[in-house]
């Protein structure tokens, strides 16, 4: 039985993870997250691994508040850069899988087709630029067997994200504004915790592999908005609204579809639509 580490088990990811646990009995599980395991702290994640003879480590643990992060550049920095490269140094050292989660944030959202792993980076904010630093660690440490997955406008059943505060705003208000001027592609939580469960066995590389992972096709957050209360069945109207006119303290990628071809080719993986995943979780969260 194969042992995995999953660190930030209390987000979105890991929680989907989690949800899974029993459909895939050939892996024993340790759920973690900064209560029980402080993945700043070498030694500790060593001793961790060590004691209980983990074989492959998940990092899903990030600072994700992009807004709060302009305010907050040492923790995010800390957690989303220091730590990688402190998970990256333990995983070379005990020959064990890595898979890290990063973000389409790492791209400045200038381009005008889908991007692919080899494109040029140029975070725009404090969150992009620590998910990017911690790459780079993890690529010049470059320890065997690892990946980093890239995904998008992640949502899932659980925590908090886009499509719970759609749900929740549509059900007390009559009309609401989204923005209309980006582009991504959603990206529910389950289907990406899958595919990581798929990859662990496949997972052969001697240098560090980038991939990217969102569901197929592409909206803006007004199409996004729109299309989760048609799905509730709820009477709220949306308008659309530009970036420019929404006040944030984090500049945000106006164009940051991922290209994905490159994990389907090589892992022999069919990904969904962004609207077929997103009826399936507001099923679920409608169901509960």
């Amino acid at each position: 039985m194969t042992k995995v580490l999953v660190t930030g088990s209390k987000g979105q990811l890991g929680m989907e993870l989690k949800s899974l646990d029993n459909y895939f009995p050939n892996f024993s599980f340790f759920w973690t997250d900064k209560e029980n395991l402080d993945i700043e702290n070498f030694i500790e994640v060593e001793n961790f691994i060590l004691k209980n003879k983990v074989e492959v480590l998940i990092n899903c643990a990030a600072y994700t508040n992009v807004d709060k992060a302009e305010e907050e550049a040492e923790l995010a920095d800390r957690i989303n850069s220091e730590a990688v490269k402190s998970l990256a140094s333990i995983a070379k050292k005990h020959n064990l899988k890595l898979i890290h989660i990063s973000t389409d944030y790492v791209f400045d959202g200038n381009s005008i087709t889908s991007y692919i792993e080899s494109d040029k980076t140029n975070p725009q904010n404090i969150y992009g630029l620590t998910k990017l630093k911690g790459e780079k660690y993890l690529l010049e440490i470059n320890p065997c067997n690892s990946v980093i997955i890239r995904t998008s406008w992640l949502y899932s059943e659980f925590s908090a994200n886009f499509v719970k505060t759609i749900l929740k705003l549509a059900a007390q208000k009559k009309t609401i504004s989204v923005i209309s001027d980006q582009k991504g592609s959603p990206t529910y939580a389950n289907d990406l915790a899958k595919v990581i469960l798929k990859l662990i066995p496949l997972i052969k590389n001697k240098d560090v592999q980038i991939y990217h992972y969102a569901n197929k096709g592409e909206c803006s957050w007004f199409q996004f908005a729109q299309e989760i209360v048609k799905l509730s069945d709820e009477k709220c109207i949306v308008k659309p609204i530009f970036a420019s006119e929404f006040k944030s303290k984090a500049k945000r990628p106006n164009f940051s579809i991922l290209n994905t071809k490159k994990i389907e080719k090589e892992f022999d993986i069919q990904i969904p639509y962004w609207q077929t995943s997103l009826n399936n979780c507001i099923s679920k969260i409608m169901n509960r």
